[in-house]
């Protein structure tokens, strides 16, 4: 098993705030309020948006969720983030919620969409609105999805912000729906909007890498028909996300979250087995097309990810070979037909 002073170290790249952060989020008056954070990306950016608060401006860092999960609330408290348990589909309970001059929006549900699209609409499409005209004097930065692009050739770079939308599936529709509804209310409202395109966020305990690292560790065979993907560190990704309330903008402004690499499959399960002296077992033929993202804008923005590829496959692999927790929610990143 990894060493806890190993585990602490890794993590404290998920939450540590740069200096850019701090000096872009001390530009910015007022209180910040996390919606939907207790999920995957939710934990790690509260606390940076907390250390960035203690460290430049003070605000009150607020971090609002159902924490159904067993734990999740008293770990959230353990650091230090102000916490709020709430539904935020119940009227009165997002009426309810304090006020705040800045807001990122996490909510989002993508597995599950096949057996229950309707849920999937009523969060991914419904909800948003709601949100919006609940805090339409705020700056409110939204997660969306790569999924709204097509899928496109590795030699074109991938799509760009004004790539036009071809979302597959009911859950990228979804999320394109999302962004519509977003996009009126920052129009008729005079909101100042960000929307953040993400693919795919890296967390030792989940993501491509750690998908296709587990796969490789266990012996078992890694699709390559998917044939490339983009990958940022997830610290990277909370970077992004708080500098982009100084970016909010009426009408909204849209901007691919990813790393800078069109990074392929084949050869990420090939660095991956020859870090663990294995041979990896490969099926499937790569497509012409793979779901991509060109970053050029984002990193013209933000420069270039602190942690670069390399890293982030070594420290994968380290933690798969030594036994490192996942929280056993796979990407499905090599799905083409948009079921999920």
């Amino acid at each position: 098993m990894l060493e806890s002073n190993a585990l602490a170290e890794i993590d404290r790249h998920l939450y540590d705030p740069p200096e850019s952060v701090v000096a872009d989020l001390a530009e910015l008056p007022g209180d910040l309020i996390l919606l939907g954070a207790a999920g995957k990306l939710g934990f790690s950016l509260s606390r940076m948006a907390v250390l960035a608060a203690e460290r430049g401006r003070s605000r009150r860092v607020i971090a609002v969720s159902r924490f159904s999960e067993a734990g999740r609330r008293a770990e959230f408290e353990a650091a230090g983030i102000e916490v709020v348990a709430a539904d935020l589909s119940r009227e009165a309970e997002l009426a309810a919620l304090p006020d705040a001059a800045n807001v990122v929006y996490l909510v989002g549900r993508k597995f599950g969409t096949t057996g229950d699209p309707w849920t999937t609409w009523q969060l991914n499409t419904y909800l948003p609105g709601r949100v919006a005209e609940r805090y339409a004097g705020s700056r409110i930065v939204a997660f969306s999805t790569g999924n709204v692009y097509p899928l496109t050739a590795p030699s074109s770079g991938g799509a760009t912000e004004d790539t036009e939308p071809a979302p597959v599936g009911e859950y990228a529709q979804s999320c394109l729906g999302r962004e519509r509804i977003l996009q009126h209310f920052s129009v008729a409202n005079g909101t100042p909007i960000s929307i953040l395109r993400l693919n795919y966020a890296i967390d030792l305990r989940y993501g491509v890498l750690h998908d296709i690292a587990t796969k490789v560790w266990a012996g078992d065979e890694v699709d390559v028909t998917m044939g490339s993907a983009n990958v940022i560190w997830q610290g990277d990704a909370n970077a992004v996300t708080l500098r982009s309330l100084a970016h909010c903008a009426s009408p909204a402004d849209i901007l691919n979250l990813t790393g800078p690499e069109t990074v392929s499959t084949r050869w990420l399960a090939g660095e991956f087995a020859r870090r663990f002296g294995v041979e990896p077992r490969i099926t499937g033929t790569e497509a012409p097309t793979a779901l991509l993202s060109n970053a050029a804008r984002c990193t013209a923005r933000f420069g270039y990810p602190s942690v670069p590829l390399l890293q982030m496959i070594d420290w994968t692999a380290t933690w798969i070979a030594e036994g490192g927790p996942s929280i056993g929610k796979p990407t499905h990143f090599e799905q083409r037909a948009g079921a999920f």
